[in-house]
């Protein structure tokens, strides 16, 4: 019976969910785009995050088959937004570094895509499906969290060891200057 269960939960993670988990470097005053082909009814979710460069803001938005923007935000650090297709074709999400002069950032997100047509012939079969279908999308929110916690120890991190660097450097420097001051006194004196 459990084997039988991992099977079926394998097999309907699949069905239902598809997740593309991805980091991209976008330079100063450019656009990195990615489509999506939906049927109507599809949900289509963005979460992202900014790990490196300037202020850690980016602009994102979504835009339907006809190109008419159906989702926008400026200036964010972290965000997961949503759409549901209104009618089938090919859906474009965005990011822009254009208000960024001199920095590249660091996107890292995901993108995860509900089918309505699985999820209706799910409803009307098992409520087995039904809950195996509520634990992928809690394992989704789970590794979109464990993402998002490990970008910002990343961040962190960084600062952590720049922190540390200049730190070291400084000390040297104040060995310098004692050891030139009392040369300097050794002289004079």
């Amino acid at each position: 019976m459990s084997v039988r269960f991992v099977v079926l939960f394998a097999v309907f993670a699949c069905l239902l969910k598809m997740a593309l988990a991805m980091s991209i470097d976008i330079q100063p005053h450019d656009n990195e785009c990615f489509y999506e082909e939906l049927s109507k009814g599809d949900k289509l979710t963005v979460t992202f995050q900014v790990g490196e460069g300037g202020n850690l803001d980016i602009d994102f938005w979504i835009s339907d088959p006809e190109n008419n923007i159906m989702l926008s935000s400026t200036k964010k650090t972290k965000a997961s937004k949503s759409v549901t297709a209104n009618k089938a074709g090919r859906y474009t999400y965005c990011f822009s570094n254009k208000i960024s002069t001199i920095s590249a950032k660091s996107v890292n997100f995901n993108a995860n895509i509900n089918l309505k047509n699985a999820v209706d012939k799910n409803n009307e079969e098992d409520p087995l499906k039904n809950e195996i279908e509520e634990l992928a999308d809690s394992i989704l929110a789970i590794k979109a969290e464990q993402e998002y916690i490990v970008a910002r120890e990343r961040r962190h991190r960084d600062t952590a060891e720049s922190t540390n660097t200049r730190v070291k450097w400084w000390s040297v420097a104040q060995i310098i200057l004692l050891i030139v001051v009392c040369f300097w006194q050794l002289v004079k004196i």
